[in-house]
């Protein structure tokens, strides 16, 4: 997307349009960098998720992350209406969720877990998984279209707080469709209260706490992988890359990658080298300060750069520990910072690509 989106994050992961997964000011330059790139197979070079990059990648290979894993059983059956806090201030009352239209990719990935894909009538620039392939795309140029969603005719649209332009909300929202506008997750504890707030509005609130718990004890679960003996935690610095954009920045505290990072065992190198902002442009001096082991990336923007050779070439990588040993962990751009039903496979890919050896 990061994107998010820096989408996609988000925040959209980078990568995507804006996505939780990138976060507050960075949002505007994860979008001009992600337009500068045009996206190019990493967003939407034919307009349908790219489900041969859409996994995280270990030493046994990239997994089949692509697609989701719905909750079990029969889909639930929304009772409404509903009315919850949007988080722009606003009350949403959710009369009827035939026809959803999520605007992000973190929040189609709850509503298809939910169970209720087959009522999801769009799809986001960052909705990379495979169920999500055929459906119409609404976004284009990292911004939402108003007349896409319309034309569409959603009984509602669920956003969140970087989803622009602020126009095309209002549009939709002018329109009759009730839009709910969510806070863009940045750490592991932000994963159960979303799923939570998106099943409240949907009206399917016992389906919510099944995917929370669900959800939970699998983040859990790979968390306890982590190494848990004494030693030097590896040093992790989360390196944003768009190579045809000439966009190389290094994450700090408020990238959205330190609770990944922290809970797999690792220490996020940009945010304990004072690094206190979300991302900041690498200098050979911030990174010999990082002096990360481990150097993380999205999958897409280490394909952007040239792959591992090709990001010796930016300046001050080849000098740190992570570029002499030539350690990388690479995962996904659409599921990497999203923190939703998939996390826990995130989590899961870090600790084994962080805590083994280099080559």
């Amino acid at each position: 997307m990061t994107t998010s989106h820096p989408a996609g994050p988000t925040r959209r992961t980078p990568g995507t349009r804006r996505t939780p997964h990138l976060l507050g000011a960075l949002a505007a330059l994860l979008v001009l960098s992600l337009s500068l790139v045009g996206c190019g197979k990493d967003a939407e070079s034919d307009g349908k998720p790219d489900a041969s990059a859409s996994g995280t990648r270990g030493n046994s290979g990239q997994q089949d992350a692509d697609r989701l894993e719905p909750l079990a059983g029969k889909p639930p059956t929304p009772r409404l209406p509903a009315t919850v806090k949007s988080s722009d201030g606003r009350e949403v009352t959710v009369s009827k969720a035939d026809r959803i239209a999520p605007l992000t990719g973190s929040a189609s990935e709850i509503v298809f877990t939910l169970g209720l894909g087959d009522r999801v009538v769009a799809r986001d620039i960052s909705a990379t998984f495979a169920q999500a392939a055929k459906l119409p795309l609404v976004t284009r140029g990292h911004d939402v279209s108003a007349e896409s969603v319309l034309s569409l005719k959603p009984d509602v649209v669920i956003a969140d707080t970087t989803t622009g332009p602020a126009e095309a909300l209002d549009q939709i929202r002018g329109a009759g469709v009730p839009v709910l506008v969510l806070d863009p997750p940045k750490k592991l504890s932000d994963v159960g209260p979303r799923i939570d707030r998106v099943a409240a509005a949907l009206g399917v609130p016992d389906a919510g706490k099944q995917l929370r718990q669900r959800t939970e004890e699998r983040v859990g679960k790979a968390q306890h992988a982590a190494p848990k003996e004494g030693g030097k935690k590896p040093r992790v610095a989360f390196l944003y890359l768009r190579g045809s954009a000439s966009v190389y920045l290094i994450g700090g505290a408020d990238s959205g990658a330190s609770s990944l990072i922290e809970a797999a065992g690792g220490v996020d190198a940009g945010k304990e080298s004072g690094l206190e902002k979300d991302f900041t442009p690498i200098t050979s001096e911030a990174l010999a300060k990082a002096a990360p082991d481990v150097i993380l990336v999205m999958s897409k923007g280490l394909d952007s750069v040239g792959g591992m050779d090709g990001l010796l070439k930016v300046p001050g990588v080849a000098q740190t520990p992570a570029g002499m040993d030539r350690r990388v962990a690479s995962i996904d751009d659409g599921v990497l910072l999203n923190y939703g039903p998939r996390t826990d496979r995130v989590l899961a890919s870090l600790v084994e690509q962080i805590h083994r050896s280099g080559g």
